[in-house]
């Protein structure tokens, strides 16, 4: 019995990574200039990814709110096997940033788990050990508000005068190497 059970349980998980790695019928993906969704996450309760972050408070908050004049939103899931192989290319990017004077603070990352559960997204963080806040999109609100998007997949958007946010870059799938992403993410947004 239990040899079925772990069979059910790696089938599941094998299905699962093929639904949110195909295209959808009704993909509408984000484009050059469009203005980012208003997306509403919870507030961290870690101190450290509130100070990130750059909020204070609990209850929610817009993205537009994060401290930063770049954010780069990574949508994956914990069950998508190419969520968890460009894991550590999203940590290096995190560190590039971090290490660089003239980025740091300046571009924030945050990552948007979708049809994922709290537990799940943190179960992911810990596993791969993320060191950017993880947010959890357990009834794919989030997903579907951004054209429910094939995971991994990356917005970057920059913050206008009035602090509002505009897309000016979408990558789906992985990058290949995180110090060419941030270059390009440099360029484009004119940092």
């Amino acid at each position: 019995m239990m040899k079925k059970t772990m069979m059910f349980v790696a089938v599941l998980a094998v299905c699962l990574c093929v639904l949110h790695s195909a295209p959808l019928a009704a993909e509408k993906q984000l484009a050059r200039g469009d203005a980012l969704p208003a997306i509403k996450l919870p507030v961290p309760q870690t101190p450290s990814a509130k100070s990130y972050l750059g909020l204070t408070g609990e209850g929610s908050f817009a993205i537009s709110q994060i401290k930063a004049q770049v954010v780069i939103i990574e949508i994956f899931n914990m069950y998508c096997s190419n969520c968890q192989r460009e894991a550590p290319k999203v940590n290096e990017l995190y560190r590039a940033v971090d290490k660089d004077p003239n980025l740091k603070g300046k571009i924030k990352i945050i990552g948007i788990g979708a049809g994922n559960t709290p537990l799940e997204a943190e179960v992911f963080r810990k596993n791969y050990q993320v060191p950017f806040p993880l947010f959890p999109d357990e009834d794919y609100a989030i997903h579907k508000a951004i054209g429910e998007v094939r995971t991994p997949f990356f917005i970057c958007a920059k913050r206008n005068a009035d602090g509002s946010l505009n897309v000016f870059h979408t990558n789906k799938g992985g990058f290949q190497a995180p110090a060419q992403f941030l270059k390009q993410i440099v360029t484009l947004s004119g940092l």
